[in-house]
């Protein structure tokens, strides 16, 4: 059997099993470019790092075809190497030095101060302040008594600006100075709070409790998801098993903030809320586009489970469902988003909040032992990974290239100042849903604020420009 590089681990661990055979003369299978370099004992650290970046870019990545020719060997930045290479369309693939932790972030545990917070830009100056829009429990953030609602505006005795606020989610321990919104500004309250961030592991379907509300003959249940890990499906499989013992008619799911994740988790979620039609005859729930390469080679393998994600029916728990409501903001990007198109070729899927972020593809962790035999190769950049876009997806009917996202069917300010807990009835976006559900309508009050406040970004990761991705696991076998 010849070596096929990274197409031989992609074809062995992206699948459950995959039995194939192969002749050592066949010339037409993929495999990595071949990077002319000079000795390998001659080469830098960067230089290493860049022709691997290159051999994988080359092979995998789903614009390889369209990759500038820049000579690796005479980049002095890694980061900026790969920069130049990404298409234009593309704002999600990304390389990094700390792999470990990464993966470690994907799985659930990283070093947080456990909330999530919206940064506000006060207009006409680079000043800012966040607030808290969620907190997951057991953590610093809880233990500080921090709750949805509530206003930071300097750390460490610093106002926040548009160069530092990062701070409050990089930071290893610091103090938080609280304010409040009076009039047309914020002010503080002269409240200081201080965390040290610690290790954690976030179960994503435990941040906000889980209820079902009675309305008339309506049982509506509400699921906050903060995030796709497909190690807590079994939460998912409890939470869905009480909604179904209770009996539950409707589903709230409430993605405002979720920025993705794996697809198995996708998978896991859709399964347990789609018909039974689509579920127990495993429809496709989506479908995969790769580069020319890998499609042509998947079609001509007749790879089925590298051309799309079907419904599993194997799961544990089944609503059956012919309509669901899903809340949505600017943070619903990439599994979210998988969510929202591939249920709507199945069912009514209507959508409440503000416009999603608009993230159409899927993309893999691959580090230099997926390219490289030797472990010599390896040892000097291992904790080095890039993670480009791979595919990009379709639904059952085709949908695709939602660049822009997907505009809410019913548009519902994100109403933070407020301080109305996520899950209670009176919250803006899941009062409207309520309303909908129940054909009666429902007054939503909302805080009057200053046009002077612009959100322009949130955070919760110190990972978070990579979690905006729809994450295929390639360690699975």
């Amino acid at each position: 059997m010849k070596d096929y590089g990274l197409k031989f681990y992609l074809l062995l661990l992206f699948s459950s099993i995959i039995l194939f055979s192969c002749d050592d003369d066949n010339d037409d299978d993929p495999k990595p470019s071949p990077t002319p370099t000079p000795s390998k004992t001659e080469l830098t650290k960067t230089q290493k790092v860049n022709n691997f970046i290159k051999t994988a870019m080359e092979d995998v990545y789903l614009w390889s075809e369209e990759l500038p020719k820049i000579d690796p060997l005479k980049e002095s930045n890694s980061f900026d190497y790969f920069k130049k290479l990404t298409y234009k369309d593309d704002r999600w693939s990304w390389v990094t030095d700390d792999v470990k932790a990464l993966e470690a972030s994907f799985q659930g545990t990283e070093t947080t101060f456990g909330y999530s917070l919206s940064f506000v830009r006060f207009s006409n100056s680079d000043n800012v302040f966040a607030q808290v829009q969620f907190v997951y429990p057991n953590s610093p953030a809880s233990e500080a008594n921090l709750k949805r609602g509530d206003i930071i505006l300097k750390y460490d005795g610093k106002q926040l600006d548009i160069n530092n606020y990062r701070k409050l989610i990089q930071a290893d321990k610091l103090t938080v100075s609280l304010a409040k919104l009076q009039g047309n500004t914020i002010v503080l309250t002269g409240v200081t709070k201080t965390m040290t961030a610690r290790e954690m592991s976030l179960d994503p379907a435990k941040v906000i409790e889980s209820k079902i509300i009675t309305k008339g003959n309506r049982k509506i249940a509400y699921l906050f998801y903060a995030q796709y890990i497909g190690n807590f499906n079994s939460s998912l499989d409890e939470k869905f098993a009480d909604f179904i013992s209770k009996g539950a008619t409707d589903l709230v799911l409430d993605l405002r903030y979720n920025p993705g994740g794996g697809v198995d988790a996708a998978q896991h979620l859709c399964s347990m809320i789609a018909p039974l039609d689509a579920v127990d005859n495993e429809k496709v729930l989506v479908s995969y586009k790769w580069n020319k390469k890998y499609q042509d080679l998947w079609t001509k393998e007749g790879q089925k489970s590298q051309l799309g994600i079907n419904f599993d029916k194997t799961v544990a728990s089944k609503m059956n469902l012919n309509k669901v409501y899903i809340l949505t903001g600017r943070g619903s990007a990439s599994a979210s988003e998988l969510t929202i198109t591939g249920l709507r070729a199945y069912m009514n899927v209507t959508t409440i909040g503000a416009t999603t972020h608009g993230k159409y593809t899927a993309s893999r962790t691959i580090k230099p032992k997926h390219i490289y035999k030797n472990q010599s190769d390896i040892t000097p950049i291992e904790n080095w990974a890039i993670q480009p876009i791979i595919l990009k997806y379709a639904n059952a009917e085709g949908v695709s290239d939602f660049k822009d996202g997907f505009m809410p069917d019913h548009s519902v300010k994100d109403d933070i100042f407020s301080k109305i807990p996520l899950g209670d009835e009176n919250e803006p976006l899941f009062a409207k849903a309520i309303s909908l559900i129940t054909g009666t309508p429902t007054a939503i009050a909302r805080t009057k604020t200053s046009d002077n406040f612009t959100v322009f970004d949130r955070g919760f990761s110190r990972f978070d420009e990579q979690k905006n991705v729809l994450n295929i696991d390639i360690e699975k076998k």
